[in-house]
Formats: C-alpha cells, sequence, structure tokens
C-alpha cells in the first residue's frame, strides 16, 4: 500500500505552477531528494511548494559518481517520485541533458518532470545556449512549458580564476541562456553577499538561483537581494547519512535507538 495521490493538475499547469513560485517575491525554498521516502518526508511539510532531486545523491544512491549515471536510472528514479509527490511540481536535476538535451527534456516530460537544471560544464557560450533552446523546444513540442533552472558552472569549474572573471562569466552565460528561452540562472558556489548583488544586477532581479552550502548566506538573506530559488543538493543526503552514521555508532557502543525517532517510513 502506498500513500500516493495521483495528480489532478496537467503537466503543463504544474510547469507553470512551477515558474509562478520562481518569479513570486518570495524565494522559493527547495529541499533536495533522492528516493520515494526522502520525498515523502518533505512532501508531509506544509511548507513545499516543490521538489527537487539531487543528481548527486541520486547517483550515490546507485553507486555511481556524480555525473556518471546512466539516463535511464535517474528516470526511472525521478518518475517514482513524479508518482509520490501529486500535484505538486517536480525539478530533476538532469545533469549536462546527456548527449542530446532536447530528447532528455522530452524523456523527462514523459515520467512527468515539469522542469529541470541543467549544467553547462562551460561549453563554450553559444554551444551551451544552444541546448537550453533545445530543452525549450523539446517542452513546447510535448506541450509543457518546461522550466530550465539553466546551471552555469562558471564558479565551480573554474577553481582559482579570478572572482571578477567568475562573476562575468556567469553574467554573460546567464543573459544568452534566458535570451534562450531558460526560466532562471542557477549559479552553484558559495557566495557572498556582494557576489550575489553583482550577478542579480546582470542576470536580473528573480532570475538567479543559488545553492545552500555550509557558508554561504541563509534563504531570507538571499531573498532579500532578489534571488529567485535556493536548493541544497547532495547536502540533505549527507545530513541523512551523517545521522545514520552516528545511530550507528551509537548502536555498536550498545546504545538504544533515541525517543523520539518519527516512523517516517
Amino acid at each position: 500500500m502506498t500513500t500516493d495521490t495521483p495528480s489532478t493538475i496537467a503537466p503543463a499547469d504544474r510547469a507553470r505552477r512551477l515558474s509562478a513560485l520562481h518569479a513570486a517575491p518570495e524565494i522559493l525554498r527547495v529541499v533536495n531528494i533522492w528516493d520515494v521516502v526522502s520525498a515523502r518526508a518533505v512532501l508531509a511539510l506544509p511548507e513545499t511548494k516543490a521538489l527537487a532531486t539531487a543528481g548527486h545523491s541520486i547517483a550515490a544512491s546507485f553507486g555511481y559518481a556524480d555525473g556518471a549515471i546512466p539516463l535511464e536510472i535517474t528516470l526511472e528514479m525521478v518518475g517514482r517520485i513524479v508518482t509520490a509527490a501529486g500535484d505538486v511540481p517536480v525539478s530533476a536535476d538532469l545533469d549536462d541533458g546527456y548527449a542530446d538535451a532536447g530528447e532528455t527534456t522530452r524523456r523527462a516530460i514523459g515520467v512527468g518532470i515539469v522542469g529541470a537544471n541543467m549544467e553547462d560544464r562551460l561549453r563554450p557560450v553559444a554551444e551551451a545556449a544552444a541546448r537550453v533552446e533545445a530543452v525549450v523546444a523539446a517542452g513546447q513540442a510535448e506541450g509543457v512549458p518546461f522550466v530550465l533552472n539553466a546551471r552555469t558552472d562558471a564558479f565551480v569549474r573554474a577553481p582559482g580564476r579570478p572572482v571578477e572573471d567568475s562573476i562575468a562569466d556567469a553574467v554573460t552565460r546567464g543573459r544568452a541562456y534566458l535570451a534562450a528561452g531558460a526560466d532562471i540562472v542557477f549559479v552553484p558556489g558559495v557566495l557572498d553577499a556582494e557576489v550575489t548583488r553583482r550577478l542579480v544586477e546582470g542576470i536580473g532581479d528573480r532570475k538567479v538561483s543559488v545553492i545552500g552550502l555550509p557558508g554561504a548566506l541563509t534563504a531570507a538573506e538571499y531573498e532579500a537581494l532578489g534571488v529567485a530559488r535556493i536548493s541544497y543538493g547532495p547536502t540533505t543526503q549527507r545530513v541523512a547519512l551523517t545521522a545514520l552514521q552516528d545511530v550507528a555508532a551509537s548502536l555498536y557502543a550498545d546504545g538504544v535507538i533515541p525517543e523520539g525517532t518519527r516512523a517516517l517510513n
């Protein structure tokens, strides 16, 4: 027996709902999940407005390195998450879109996904923007205004580069991706207030998406700077695994399961 509730909202309308959440004055907080039980735990909270999968976490669950998981396995898992999510829109981490970003999008829509993160991996800007156009076109062909959170790796794949250069690169890429039809632009990295302000000024108000890593600003601080969305990537799975390893160590030391443990599964 499952607690899944079939969606009563068409995929196109779920996509519009996700896009509206990005455009709202309040920052969209998405707590990344990686399987059905983690999705259900987050869905049980009334604050949950959308779900986002963490590609790194799904890959780790199946024994793959980040970015190395076959698309078929990812789609199988995110399809199960969509079924659990009901009317809640689900955005999937689809790595760099694989060989054919448009075809990957078509297949993702086929399992109920209405939005995605896709990495540019610092491809030449024109090539990366063309892949964004392919994603948008695939959504249009399927009748779904697919919500692309176009990721630029301007910070995370250019270690040691002067921050000024990374900001300029992220802004150039972000503008190109928006012009190609992306909904918002994801700039992962530990971004302080000044860097964030300049990214928002360059890319657009409520057009920048960030990640909440240790050392980053709070969601409220990013919201005040004009950021549209904050997600947490693989860190949520790391918190869960830390708790598991800690309780395992306690049990090996003749401990007991903590009082107050909730039956979330």
